[in-house]
C-alpha cells in the first residue's frame, strides 16, 4: 500500500526529482528482461537507482541478497527519525560504510535547508 501511495504522490508532482513506481518485485525493478517476460511497463523497469523496503526486516534481507549474492554496491539510511540513521552490518565493507556516511549528509543537508522534506504535506 505503501509504494502505492509513493507512486500516486510522484505522479501528483508531491514527490520531486525522480521517477516513482511500485510496488514492484525485486526482479523487475532491476531486470528489464524479467519485466518484458511478466509483461509489467513500468518506466523504472530494470533501471531502479533507489530500492525501499517495507520494513527493517525486509531491508535487511534485501540488502544481503544485493549486496553478497548480487555483489551490488550499496549505502544503508534508515528513514523515519529526525536525524539520519545509519545501520550497518559488521561484515559491510569500508566502500558501503563510507557510501552510508555520504548519504546520512547527503539527507541531512537536504532536509536542513528543506524541512518538508521529512513531512511532506499532502493534498489531503
Amino acid at each position: 500500500m505503501e509504494a502505492a501511495a509513493l507512486a500516486k504522490m510522484a505522479d501528483r508532482r508531491q514527490i520531486a526529482g525522480g521517477i516513482v513506481d511500485g510496488p514492484l518485485d525485486l526482479d523487475i525493478a532491476v531486470d528489464a528482461e524479467s519485466a518484458r517476460i511478466k509483461g509489467v511497463v513500468s518506466p523504472v523497469a530494470g533501471q531502479a537507482d533507489i530500492l525501499i523496503a517495507p520494513d527493517i526486516d525486509a531491508g535487511n534481507m534485501m540488502y544481503k541478497e544485493l549486496s553478497f549474492v548480487g555483489s551490488a554496491q550499496a549505502a544503508g539510511l534508515v528513514m523515519g527519525a529526525r536525524v539520519p540513521v545509519i545501520l550497518t552490518s559488521r561484515s559491510d565493507s569500508p566502500e558501503t560504510r563510507l557510501f552510508s556516511a555520504a548519504l546520512a549528509a547527503l539527507f541531512a543537508n537536504a532536509t536542513a535547508k528543506h524541512p518538508g522534506l521529512l513531512h511532506p504535506a499532502t493534498s489531503e
